[in-house]
């Protein structure tokens, strides 16, 4: 799977294009902004864009409309098609958000049933009962996704609704050329509409691929080789920020270990979940990481750990945002340009490093030197060995252990070094030591 071995870039692009926040029914061509940022994606390294919801809906694009057709907001199906290309044209694949669990009450199936209720031919496509009423007077219930009844549930155990979603996968796929599709609250999708999607989009594109939005739970139930590729790992989210802000590397050691370690009972072997260290739900990194020189070293962590490492536009230039108990603008801003620092030359320099390190991007995890404020673990295949090394303190560190012995190149610096069974690692440090 080609996506095993890429790093990813999400962008929110109602947000990102500086689109109003509410569908106002005007067609302006914002999405080709996209197309200016093409080249600067190719250059950092970035294999696939995430674009979180494109398609006309009420307001933050998870409420659909009309899920064949780009929201006015953002342009035209054309305008996109030329976004596509320009993305293809400088390497970077296109994920697009799959909502398939529910759409907005201006979704046209559902005002259908609004306007016939009983006689509507799609009053099946949702999960409603005609003896209760909704909180929108609709003289009808209907299930809303989980207690927001903005976001109307789609019945995916009718057979009429999973073909019409995967001929709207098909229409992507033949007027877009996209290459996957991240599936919006993956754990409340039926297992049996995403069985049907991977064969599906298998059969009509190979190599496609799937990445689930999951929050907790066993990710084995859906990233398996009849469902999803991916889904997204928060369990290590959480352990990233966390083991930096209490100084205590020993919560992403343990994540880290029981997903992917040596023994047996490791869940995640052979996997490669979406990390990240923040998206468009959550604070940014800049924003909840108390001390600002950890920045870098959580990107070093998170570029040499297992799995899919992404991306959320901006931050990789330390972009601040923090989450509102009402809403999510701030996380989602609108930037003229790129605003690339030395921040985001680091980070172009370790996906340079990851894209052509097998050990980083299949190998093998294990704990070699673990402190609370120092972290360094193994990653192999069988022609490759490498080791990361985290010091996550302002002073500098000797680190000792009979594993650290060899001619080995520290791939940040591009130093040769001659270990003999001790690591200075300086403060605040990031090493890719390569043996």
């Amino acid at each position: 799977m080609w996506a095993y071995n890429e790093t990813f870039y999400q962008i929110y692009p109602i947000g990102f294009c500086g689109a109003p926040t509410e569908n106002d029914g005007n067609t302006v061509p914002r999405i080709r902004k996209i197309m200016d940022w093409s080249k600067y994606l190719g250059d950092l390294g970035i294999g696939s864009i995430i674009l979180n919801p494109i398609f006309e809906s009420d307001s933050h694009g998870y409420d659909t409309r009309d899920f064949r057709k780009i929201d006015c907001r953002l342009g035209t199906n054309e305008d996109f098609s030329d976004v596509c290309k320009s993305l293809h044209d400088n390497g970077v694949n296109i994920i697009l958000d799959g909502v398939f669990n529910h759409v907005g009450r201006g979704f046209w199936a559902f005002q259908d049933v609004q306007e016939k209720k009983w006689d509507s031919p799609y009053k099946d496509w949702f999960c409603i009962n005609f003896d209760g009423n909704s909180n929108y007077n609709d003289g009808f219930w209907y299930e809303g996704w989980e207690g927001h009844f903005e976001l109307v549930k789609l019945n995916l155990c009718n057979p009429q609704v999973v073909d019409y979603l995967l001929e709207t996968v098909r229409f992507w796929i033949d007027t877009f050329d996209i290459d996957g599709l991240r599936l919006d609250v993956a754990y409340s999708l039926d297992h049996g509409f995403m069985k049907r999607l991977r064969s599906f989009c298998e059969e009509i594109k190979p190599g496609f691929a799937l990445i689930g939005e999951v929050l907790f739970g066993d990710y084995n139930i859906i990233v398996n080789d009849d469902m999803l590729h991916s889904c997204t790992n928060y369990e290590c989210y959480k352990g990233i920020f966390s083991s930096f802000n209490c100084m205590n590397m020993f919560e992403i050691a343990h994540s880290l270990n029981r997903q992917y370690g040596p023994d047996q009972w490791a869940i995640y072997k052979g996997k490669h979940l979406m990390t990240f260290v923040d998206n468009h739900d959550v604070a940014r990194l800049a924003s909840i990481l108390t001390d600002k020189n950890h920045i870098p070293l959580a990107y070093g962590l998170l570029l040499g750990m297992p799995g899919i490492p992404c991306l959320y536009y901006g931050s990789e230039w330390g972009q601040e945002g923090e989450k509102r108990p009402d809403n999510d603008f701030d996380l989602r801003p609108c930037f003229d340009a790129p605003q690339p620092n030395d921040l985001t030359d680091f980070i172009k320099k370790l996906i340079s490093i990851r894209k052509s390190s097998d050990a980083l991007c299949n190998g093998t995890y294990r704990n070699v030197v673990l402190t609370n404020k120092q972290l360094i673990f193994e990653r192999r295949t069988d022609n490759e060995r490498m080791l990361v090394a985290i010091n996550a303190e302002a002073d500098d560190y000797t680190a000792y252990n009979d594993e650290l012995r060899g001619n080995v190149k520290e791939l940040v610096t591009n130093d040769e070094l001659v270990l003999e069974g001790d690591l200075l690692m300086p403060g605040y440090s990031v090493q890719y030591l390569q043996f």
